[in-house]
């Protein structure tokens, strides 16, 4: 029991590092346009950017865990992160600060893919939602730590200097995994490899859709949030920090949604009041309202469906079909979270305007919502083998 939950604080901890990396760019935004000379359409590239590789990656990503095996192919995923800090850090020239985050993102790909599977593995049948939300809040505190923590180092250190520190992180992150994870007994004689048909297909991809347009909603804040802010005549610090703010609360419903899913079975209405509350607050932060209460409602209230989110796929997919299921349900998530950062980037520039941004984020949560109903519809057919211990 104490070990499982120790190597869920293990993947914790490496997928934080990779939040704090993605997070990097967006949280010192207004230097790096200033130092490349770029502007808010160039900043919506580079955001989704990090996640382009999971288009080509996250199917095959499953195959390569089971090839190679999942440690192994996490760590050389840290190693891309570590090579694509590197890069960005001694980048002088836009390009090569491009193909840095580009490697980056590979690395953070794979470790997407087959960290996920490695909580499976860990907590099958077994508090999962609770296990999921957990896992899933990494990403905020990675966020949040980047947004608080990067543009005062900055201010001293330059753009440059931030992602030498970045560029630490990852290496340090590197360096444990491999001495300190572990896969539990019987990992190896897991299912044959096989895919997903029929309306179990249909329900992995809505779900990876349900994932993907929350996620960009979440971008529209995090990515844009401290533009937005500068725009009206708040300091760089003063932005992240209070963009930072709906991270740290969401850190505070991520585990509680589910905890909630976990011990009364709705799920469902779980992800519908986390959504139905993120897009009103979104909505109320878009027209100006923009203050510390509305910030931690916002958090906490969007945090809420990340756990029942993520466990998805799971409520569908047999053991013989996880990974590629897993592998198909991230490739959709990935390019959503490509291609909807750089089109809102350049549309907010044309309006002249990043609040643009926020109203994008309203349509995104309301896309979730109808890709919830599609999963919904889908799943209602499928049948699951009971979990273990149960009749």
């Amino acid at each position: 029991m104490s070990a499982r939950w120790g190597i869920l604080a293990l993947l914790f901890g490496m997928r934080a590092v990779m939040a704090f990396q993605f997070q990097a760019v967006a949280a010192l935004s207004p230097l790096m346009m200033d130092h490349f000379a770029v502007g808010l359409a160039e900043t919506g590239l580079i955001l989704g950017l990090y996640l382009a590789p999971g288009m080509i990656v996250a199917l095959p990503g499953g195959a390569l865990g089971q090839r190679f095996g999942d440690k192994e192919v996490v760590t050389a995923g840290l190693g891309l992160m570590v090579l694509g800090g590197v890069m960005m850090a001694l980048g002088q020239g836009w390009a090569l600060h491009l193909a840095g985050r580009l490697v980056a993102g590979a690395g953070g790909v794979l470790l997407n893919v087959l960290m996920t599977k490695m909580v499976v593995d860990w907590f099958r049948d077994r508090e999962i939602s609770t296990a999921m939300a957990i896992f899933v809040n990494s990403w905020p505190v990675g966020i949040a730590l980047a947004l608080v923590t990067l543009p005062p180092f900055a201010a001293g250190a330059g753009y440059g200097g931030a992602m030498w520190l970045v560029a630490g992180v990852t290496a340090a992150a590197f360096i444990l995994f491999p001495l300190a994870y572990r896969a539990p007994e019987g990992v190896a004689a897991a299912a044959r490899r096989a895919w997903p048909a029929g309306r179990v297909m249909t329900a992995v991809i809505a779900a990876g859709a349900v994932w993907g347009f929350y996620n960009t909603a979440f971008a529209m804040v995090f990515g844009f949030g401290p533009a937005v802010l500068s725009e009206q005549g708040w300091s760089l610090a003063e932005a992240g920090a209070a963009t930072s703010l709906v991270l740290w609360a969401m850190a505070l419903g991520v585990p509680l949604g589910g905890l909630i899913a976990d011990r009364t079975g709705q799920a469902g209405a779980v992800m519908l009041a986390g959504f139905l509350g993120f897009a009103v607050t979104l909505w109320l932060a878009g027209t100006g309202a923009a203050g510390a209460p509305l910030f931690a409602a916002m958090g906490f209230l969007a945090g809420l469906p990340a756990g029942p989110v993520m466990a998805l796929p799971g409520r569908i997919l047999a053991p013989a079909t996880a990974a590629t299921g897993m592998g198909i349900f991230f490739a959709v998530y990935y390019v959503l979270m490509l291609a909807v950062p750089w089109a809102v980037g350049e549309a907010a520039e044309r309006a002249g305007t990043a609040r643009l941004a926020f109203d994008a984020g309203v349509l995104m949560l309301v896309l979730t919502l109808l890709s919830f109903l599609v999963y919904g519809r889908a799943a209602r057919t499928v049948r699951m083998p009971e979990p273990e211990g149960q009749t």
